[in-house]
């Protein structure tokens, strides 16, 4: 298995799947929702109008339209200090069930932006954290998987240093 982090657009990465970032709706939002939407095509959009949404720390996969990768698996994030405490399990929730619908469709490779860090606020260090154990953790628990690669995609050099920091800490 092999955890890697970039810096980068993740509607450019080269992957089986890549992971958005979305709202409950799952109709195109800003950030990275927003983003990956543009990118895919108004297919998109209207392939996810019969998903009937998605709950927090739940997961939906559509194909990748315009983009490089084949496939989008869409999470929901939590939204930070909303969540009743239930952030972090939550949060683990989202990586968790987007790797598990990547080793049901035989996906080996998947990448993941830094869930809820912009608008849903989730502190960033603690995110990555979340985000690097639980990918780990989960991918060592399923023998049967079939993921390969995960590549977590940063938007800025101070991101791309935390989760590289996390990924460090694993070995």
């Amino acid at each position: 298995m092999k955890l890697l982090v970039t810096m980068g657009d993740i509607a450019e990465q080269e992957v089986d799947a890549i992971v958005n970032a979305a709202n409950h709706s799952l109709l195109g939002g800003g950030g990275v929702d927003g983003a990956i939407h543009r990118a895919a095509g108004p297919e998109l959009v209207e392939f996810c109008r019969n998903l009937n949404g998605c709950d927090t720390g739940g997961a939906k996969i559509t194909p990748g339209f315009n983009l490089p990768a084949r496939h989008i698996i869409h999470t929901v994030g939590p939204v930070y200090g909303e969540e009743n405490g239930n952030e972090a399990s939550l949060m683990s929730d989202c990586y968790r069930n987007s790797i598990s619908l990547a080793n049901n469709h035989g996906l080996k490779s998947i990448a993941f932006p830094a869930i809820s860090t912009g608008v849903y606020r989730y502190p960033p260090d603690e995110a990555a954290r979340i985000a690097v154990t639980t990918v780990a953790e989960t991918l060592v628990s399923d023998e049967s998987g079939t993921i390969e690669k995960v590549v977590f995609v940063c938007f800025d050099p101070w991101s791309q240093a935390i989760y590289q920091k996390e990924i460090e800490a694993l070995q």
